[in-house]
């Protein structure tokens, strides 16, 4: 055992993590938003083919602990990685931020999937979306009484009916609520990611009394550990280093 760490962003809290990874980690990417330049731990940007192909990068490469920060609506990528990491024979441990809970005051609506979305928003004329670039693939479908704001993280084409903002957290209440107040913004449809960054857009829905389509969250797979706190899971981490030096006349690197 020589206590090498593959790390699959995609949560804000993951960078956090791989600051923390010495030069013989891996902090995998799939590739979607802007890539870390100043880490001391290797970066892969890229997928694996599967979770076969994940497997045998585990085996190659001589990883021992996987870590899964992947954002809770990534289903198919956390399955891919409970697989590969009980197929290879090492530990898979999951960081999985708790979800948002409705608060008084709160008109929350929660959806099973885009078909169930599209009906509950039907009654609507101008919502906004922040479910990432899922809604581009339904640009041609928008009913002539809606038009559409888009949020995501990187500007792109929309078309007569709907705008795409390309914006990244963390989001200032004081900016939500102009961004409501511009757009008349009628109907909110988010994902319940559970992060900080983005909460403030249900606190302004809360405020103008703006219904909240929520995406139901996937179910995830078993893993040996799941840590709903990112300082939790770093201890854990801390503690696994240390076991690991032990176990490796090389000991480990840290950054």
């Amino acid at each position: 055992m020589n206590g090498r760490i593959l790390l699959l962003g995609g949560v804000t809290e993951a960078l956090a993590i791989a600051r923390t990874l010495g030069p013989q980690h891996v902090y995998s990417l799939a590739g979607i938003g802007r890539i870390p330049q100043d880490l001391a731990c290797q970066v892969r940007v890229g997928g694996y083919g599967g979770a076969e192909g994940l497997a045998e990068y585990l085996r190659v490469e001589g990883i021992d602990l996987l870590i899964d920060a992947t954002h809770p609506y990534a289903a198919q990528i956390s399955r891919n990685a409970a697989l590969a990491a009980h197929s290879a024979g090492i530990p898979c441990w999951a960081l999985r931020r708790p979800a948002w809970q409705a608060q008084p005051g709160d008109d929350w609506r929660e959806v099973e999937d885009w078909a169930g979305l599209i009906e509950a928003l039907a009654p609507f004329e101008r919502p906004l979306f922040t479910l990432g670039r899922e809604p581009l693939q339904h640009l041609d479908e928008i009913p002539p009484h809606q038009f559409w704001t888009l949020r995501a993280l990187e500007a792109c084409p929309g078309n007569e009916r709907c705008e795409v903002i390309g914006a990244r957290g963390p989001f200032l209440i004081d900016d939500e609520r102009a961004l409501f107040e511009r757009r008349r913004i009628d109907v909110l449809v988010s994902k319940n990611s559970g992060s900080t960054a983005t909460e403030p857009k249900l606190e302004v829905a809360r405020e103008r009394g703006v219904p909240v389509l929520v995406l139901k969250r996937p179910q995830l797979p078993e893993v040996e550990r799941v840590f709903e706190d990112q300082k939790v899971l770093l201890e854990a981490l801390e503690t696994y280093r240390v076991r690991a030096a032990k176990c490796s006349p090389k000991g480990l690197q840290r950054s």
